[in-house]
């Protein structure tokens, strides 16, 4: 499993060690702005990400050539958190043929009429592909029950539904990682600013996530009852110390980079009558 791998020992990095949360886990007690370990400076960082991203780029190919394993990734935050940061910085090399990004909005009136995790089941990875879930499932224990959609009962019974659903797809093959990018209150509110400041921001700007910040503490509450109830060896959730962008990217490069190498994945021989052919 993703989380028996060894930690990314480099020069370039320090020590990595990521933090697989738990049914104890507290966010309040892990620090937004924590290194992991991470020894060096933004300039390493950016010089040490370049390096990850040629090797997961290589680990992908393979993976596609495979076309045994599926990798979901599912990216979850409070607004501003990064999961658009991360799908461009850590996925920035990987072949299109066999990366997925899906994109989860608010239900439509379609996916309303059915049960909660139709829409997710159709787009989890094919043999050889890695799918990125920004956002996913999640919401429907997350701003459900901070807006009070879902009462408390409801929510422990899709805890329950959710963790069979994933241990379903570990079962066919897939594995699953989960990254909660954690930032700070103050960090959130700089950003949300910085893009009402910058023109080439604004477009990200919505004035529906400044109503959503008085729920902060609410989010907190039900992001760590739905990580403690749902982080099971075969899906851990991974904190991701997030104020920081740059070791953010460090930080879910490393987890992923683990997760493959420990794959022992081989590119396939071909068949052995070509053995010998040259081309005239």
């Amino acid at each position: 499993m993703a989380q028996q791998a060894p930690p990314l020992i480099d020069p370039r990095l320090g020590f990595i060690e990521p933090i697989v949360a738990d049914s104890k886990t507290r966010l309040a007690k892990i620090d937004p702005r924590s290194t992991c370990g991470f020894t060096g400076e933004k300039e390493d960082a950016v010089a040490a990400l370049a390096i990850l991203s040629a090797e997961l780029a290589a680990l992908q190919d393979v993976l596609y050539a495979e076309h045994r394993h599926k990798v979901l990734v599912v990216l979850q935050a409070m607004d501003t958190g990064g999961k658009d940061g991360v799908l461009k910085k850590v996925f920035l090399g990987m072949n299109p043929q066999g990366l997925g990004v899906v994109s989860y909005k608010v239900p439509t009136a379609l996916e309303l009429d059915r049960d909660y995790l139709w829409r997710i089941h159709q787009h989890v990875p094919a043999r050889g592909e890695i799918v990125v879930f920004n956002r996913s499932h999640y919401e429907d224990v997350l701003v459900t029950r901070v807006h009070g959609q879902v009462d408390d009962a409801v929510a422990r019974r899709r805890f329950r539904q959710i963790k069979d659903f994933e241990r379903m797809l570990v079962e066919e093959g897939v594995t699953i990682l989960k990254f909660f990018l954690h930032i700070s209150r103050d960090e959130q509110k700089q950003r949300l600013q910085d893009r009402l400041d910058d023109a080439t921001k604004r477009w990200k700007f919505n004035p529906g996530d400044i109503e959503e910040r008085k729920h902060w503490d609410d989010y907190q509450r039900v992001y760590e009852e739905a990580i403690c109830a749902t982080s099971v060896p075969q899906a851990p959730w991974y904190i991701v110390p997030a104020d920081r962008k740059w070791l953010r990217d460090i930080h879910v490069s490393v987890v992923l980079l683990q997760t493959l190498r420990a794959l022992n994945m081989r590119y396939p021989a071909g068949p052995p009558e070509l053995d010998g052919v040259r081309i005239e």
